[in-house]
């Protein structure tokens, strides 16, 4: 069976990996639960889906502190979810990180739940406007493909919400996805256009302030990254999210965080790297799919654009 051996592939070949070169982005999944249910949520966030714990903000200190003691080199602080909002202590967290004087990127579907943070957002952002970004999820440019996704009514209540943002002065970017066989410059021809048809001000320049993931599909064939692998596809370790990112979660029913390789990876246990960042320095093996299909073979990288 492809991906369970973590040091051999099903050919044999010896199975490729990543060593933490320096960590430079930390994340912070927040919970698993969320207002929306999409239909190809990687991580199956759902209003149901509880099985990553609402993360406190003091569990959140103890790894800030740990970057401070150890003198990592950790340059952006990143939430995910789940809906970052729907947790209660978020606007606790957000708060506490930027004080500590981390640049702080949040994911966000910008869907309802965010609305409840808007005063509270505008005091941060008056305190840290360039310390904080905000990711927008816009799966598509048009509304049926969108909504397809993330559900009906959700298009034009997200755009309305980031015109909110970007008229505020926050520094906001999105979040896409590139259908097979749809060109990248057109995707982003048309979500340029969406933007003006809604009077959003956001001149988008792709790797500044969207990033447009690869579709991620469940039932495509994912073939096996090799050591050999990395020749052929003209591609390096270093350029992998897990040589220079790690994720903290919460699982339920834990007691304390545990660290993750990256963000795409919240619930498998093999991929359990310990209790702190000093343990989560090991190398990790790619022996999971979205390994192959979003880093190595899709090239995106969760912290790619601001």
């Amino acid at each position: 069976m492809k991906f369970l051996d973590p040091y051999r592939t099903i050919k044999g070949e010896e199975r490729a990996s990543v060593t933490l070169k320096e960590l430079k982005t930390l994340w912070f999944n927040t919970g698993s639960l969320c207002n929306l249910a999409c239909k190809n949520c990687y991580i199956e966030s759902s209003p149901k889906n509880d099985r990553l714990a609402f993360i406190t903000a003091g569990e959140v200190v103890s790894f800030l502190k740990e970057i401070k003691d150890q003198s990592l080199p950790v340059g952006l602080i990143g939430f995910t979810g789940g809906e970052p909002f729907a947790n209660p202590h978020f606007m606790e967290i957000l708060k506490t990180t930027l004080d500590d004087g981390f640049e702080v990127l949040v994911l966000t579907n910008a869907y309802k739940t965010i609305k409840k943070s808007f005063e509270g957002l505008t005091t941060l952002k008056r305190q840290y406007a360039e310390k904080l970004h905000l990711r927008v999820s816009l799966d598509h440019y048009s509304k049926d493909v969108h909504e397809a996704e993330r559900g009906p009514r959700t298009f034009d209540e997200t755009l309305s919400n980031l015109k909110w943002l970007v008229d505020s002065g926050f520094t906001t970017s999105i979040a896409g996805r590139s259908l097979k066989k749809e060109p990248m410059d057109l995707a982003l021809a048309e979500y340029q256009q969406l933007l003006g048809s809604r009077d959003i001000k956001l001149t988008l320049e792709l790797g500044q302030n969207i990033v447009i993931f690869p579709e991620m599909d469940p039932l495509r064939e994912v073939p096996e990254i090799s050591t050999g692998c990395w020749s052929i596809l003209k591609k390096s370790p270093a350029d992998q999210m897990c040589s220079s990112e790690r994720m903290i979660v919460k699982k339920k029913g834990q007691e304390a965080p545990t660290v993750m390789p990256c963000t795409l990876l919240a619930y498998d246990e093999q991929f359990e790297l310990g209790q702190s960042l000093k343990e989560a320095r090991r190398t990790v093996q790619l022996n999971h799919r979205f390994c192959a299909e979003f880093c190595v073979l899709g090239g995106a990288s969760c912290s790619s654009t601001k």
